[in-house]
């Protein structure tokens, strides 16, 4: 299998400022903001986390994002529940997203088609 571990980790929040200020408190330093309530932080080499504001009113998800170093490599098992498989991505990755027996979403991402 052609995955490299976790990549990062994928929070919804109900407030980005008070979010991103807690995570920075913790000694993540972020590293881009939008104008829209999203953002990503860095702590070092460790996986990144990707916060982005959703109403008060929708659940706050996580879904954790596992590297995967060569798409093409990757064979699924019969075992992983694939709910879709890789597609493109705005940002410029390719993802798939798997559900684990407990139904927990993993977000599997491969780097971008050049």
């Amino acid at each position: 299998m052609t995955i490299e571990g976790i990549d990062g980790i994928f929070l919804e929040t109900h407030n980005w400022g008070q979010a991103a200020k807690y995570y920075q408190a913790l000694g993540f330093e972020l590293d881009f903001a939008t104008d829209h309530g999203s953002g990503l932080l860095r702590h070092h080499t460790g996986p990144y986390v990707f916060l982005v504001e959703v109403p008060a009113d929708q659940e706050a998800r996580t879904q954790f994002v596992l590297k995967v170093t060569d798409e093409q490599a990757f064979q699924p098992d019969a075992v992983l529940e694939v709910l879709n498989e890789f597609e493109d991505t705005h940002y410029g990755t390719r993802e798939m997203l798997v559900r684990d027996p407990d139904g927990r979403l993993w977000n599997l991402q491969a780097p971008g088609k050049d």
